[in-house]
């Protein structure tokens, strides 16, 4: 299969890339550059440099490709909150260039990096995909806009499709192949590790008076390279002529923030110089996935995404940009 990888040149899709070529697959790489990096380019990859709200420029990067991995939007929630039209044009514009580009090549599979930021607030602290999508920020809105744009697509042009409802995307190949920085991040295992790495001077813990165990909110954390493994069989369930589907990814565990600076800590036999602040308005004291649907439909289980992995392989690539740290 030739696959075009939207966004590839990005943290998440970087790894994507990396996993269809370790599966044999040709890869051509799209990607405008403005937050994906060159060092995440793979040597047997195609590169095609270009923004998805270019229509000939995609038209063009889709000839001849027989499926499409779509990575390219933007994904920072508390910007989307600030620049609503940012996101319109990039997520929901652009979304519609592709499908159209794809409708005229004639391209008929469609792996698209969704959010579990389409279920709001959790009324339940385990999702599953019969969970109400009712998002509370413009960032989840326009993930389940595009995923009712592809239902649309689907239905009247053919074109079906697998939206991936990731959880917490965290960790890096351990072979050290990816090896691009996240521009501002605003996740938490990126800012423990600018934080070890003197970026920061400080981090932020917000809000130690939750429902859990040590008061801190608790997330579901799954490594990036299981997610790439999820795309990869998610391209094979669709070329067997399977139906669309909107399927979660996560591991169904759960860890606090404290736990996961403290693991940092025992782990790289580190200090994270971590304070407590108040709470941030929207954040639910738990949130993990059920992934059993992608289980039984791609026959996927994470296999790396124990947390001592996740820290140990994002530490690595840190330390190679912070040799001193």
């Amino acid at each position: 299969m030739r696959i075009l990888v939207v966004g590839g040149a990005g943290y998440i899709g970087s790894h994507v890339a990396k996993s269809l070529l370790d599966e044999g697959m040709d890869v051509r790489v799209f990607d405008d550059l403005s937050t994906g990096q060159r060092i995440n380019l793979f040597p047997k990859a195609e590169f095609v440099e270009g923004s998805i709200l270019d229509k000939n420029a995609l038209e063009k990067a889709m000839q001849g490709v027989d499926g499409v991995v779509h990575l390219a939007a933007k994904k920072a929630v508390g910007e989307s909150m600030e620049h609503p039209e940012l996101y319109a044009e990039n997520n929901l514009i652009g979304a519609v260039n592709l499908l159209n580009a794809m409708v005229t090549q004639g391209v008929k599979y469609l792996v698209f990096s969704s959010s579990a930021a389409v279920y709001g607030m959790p009324q339940y602290p385990k999702l599953d995909e019969n969970h109400p999508l009712n998002p509370i920020n413009f960032y989840g809105f326009t993930k389940l806009e595009m995923e009712r744009l592809m239902q649309w697509y689907d239905r009247l042009k053919g074109i079906k499709f697998v939206a991936l409802r990731y959880f917490n995307a965290v960790g890096y190949d351990a072979g050290c192949n990816v090896r691009g920085l996240e521009k501002k991040p605003q996740n938490l295992l990126p800012v423990i590790m600018e934080t070890l790495v003197g970026q920061r001077k400080e981090m932020f813990v917000f809000g130690d008076d939750y429902d859990t165990p040590d008061g801190t909110c608790i997330r579901d954390y799954i490594h990036v390279s299981d997610l790439a493994d999820a795309h990869v069989r998610a391209l094979r369930y669709l070329s067997a002529g399977n139906e669309s589907q909107s399927l979660n990814l996560g591991t169904g565990r759960g860890n606090s923030v404290l736990e996961m600076i403290q693991t940092t800590e025992r782990v790289l036999g580190k200090k994270v110089n971590y304070k407590m602040a108040p709470r941030r308005a929207g954040d639910p004291a738990v949130l993990m996935a059920v992934s059993d649907k992608a289980t039984q439909l791609l026959h996927w289980t994470p296999k790396q995404s124990d947390l001592e992995n996740i820290i140990r392989t994002t530490w690595q690539v840190y330390r190679l940009h912070y040799p001193n740290a």
